[in-house]
């Protein structure tokens, strides 16, 4: 393998685990150093010492270099690629190879780490077919949410991005506010082809105050997703959180009979909605999106994640949207409007 992919997928490997952010961008800053460098070059650099003096290149990176320079598969990497995980069930294997699409990302317009096109080129080197771009509406100061001028800035940009093999979708994690309303103006939810609707605020209100903010998200008809629905975290570096109280049975009915979508966030922190909920969930006869409410391009490949914890619980796979051809996609998320 070339040097420069070695660097780049180790960089991609290294945010799928959630390592230290300055060990990913080492890697990231180490491709970049030799991205246009060619290989017969690289080589006289190597071994004249010009490499090791690059700025950009440290110990570890020059090993990389150096290994694939050789023709081999460098060690560090190996070493990631034999403890990745990847789902342990042949259901979830299955489920996985099955999904098309990721409808909940982000870039460095709102809390990712990464342009658009560095999330666009990894979703398709892993296969998607096709991903919404959903960073933040304008509530969420905290993580750049996008004011209504910035989001339609973004959407011309994303009509610009043509990566041949994935379709991107223009879409927005938009908040649910206090009152049930979406945290953006309608006339630019209807330009958007995905909406998924978050809470992201008053986590711990009484449950009918959820409820109601639940409930009025899924009866606007921009909303296509309900995302990671009940705001938990289990695990990692922002502590754990508990979830959310809600009445579950009008939540999940009011969803099943709109053809809103119950987000399964492929998180490892998330790992929302918890199992007792997801089963509730299939039993109401809801449909459901798999995601990875990616913040970086190693994130979108906690999909397996999701898709394990979706076929343990049973979820019909005619039920997933992820699933669906991209026309069927969009039929679905526009049919409200």
């Amino acid at each position: 393998m070339s040097p420069h992919d070695a660097l780049a997928e180790i960089a991609f490997r290294l945010e799928r685990d959630r390592a230290e952010p300055f060990r990913i961008q080492a890697f990231r800053r180490a491709a970049a150093a030799i991205a246009d460098v060619a290989a017969d070059d690289l080589r006289a650099r190597a071994a004249d010492g010009r490499l090791a003096r690059t700025k950009g290149i440290g110990g570890r990176s020059l090993e990389v270099v150096t290994q694939a320079l050789a023709g081999a598969v460098p060690d560090y990497l190996q070493r990631l690629r034999d403890e990745a995980d990847t789902p342990s069930s042949a259901e979830g294997r299955a489920l996985l190879g099955a999904l098309r699409g990721d409808l909940h990302t982000h870039s460095e317009w709102s809390d990712g780490t990464t342009p658009i096109e560095a999330m666009v080129e990894a979703a398709r080197l892993l296969g998607r077919e096709y991903i919404a771009l959903t960073d933040h509406s304008p509530n969420l100061k905290v993580a750049n949410g996008l004011t209504p001028e910035r989001l339609a800035e973004q959407l011309d940009v994303v009509a610009g991005i043509d990566e041949p093999g994935l379709r991107l979708l223009p879409g927005i994690e938009v908040d649910v506010l206090e009152d049930g309303t979406l945290d953006q103006e309608p006339a630019l939810l209807d330009r958007l082809d995905v909406v998924v609707a978050s809470l992201h605020s008053r986590l711990r209100a009484d449950r009918s105050e959820i409820t109601a903010r639940l409930l009025g998200a899924i009866a606007d008809p921009h909303t296509s997703v309900i995302g990671h629905i009940t705001g938990r975290l289990v695990e990692g570096r922002r502590g754990t959180r508990p979830q959310s109280d809600f009445d579950s049975a009008r939540v999940f009915a009011a969803a099943a009979e709109a053809g809103v979508a119950i987000e399964i966030n492929s998180r490892p922190e998330r790992q929302d909605p918890p199992e007792d909920l997801l089963a509730e969930a299939i039993a109401a006869g809801c449909l459901f999106s798999i995601d990875t409410d990616a913040h970086a391009p190693g994130h979108l490949d906690f999909l397996g994640l999701g898709a394990e914890r979706a076929a343990a619980a049973g979820v019909p796979v005619e039920r997933i949207v992820t699933t669906w051809p991209v026309d069927d996609l969009l039929e679905w998320s526009h049919r409200r409007r």
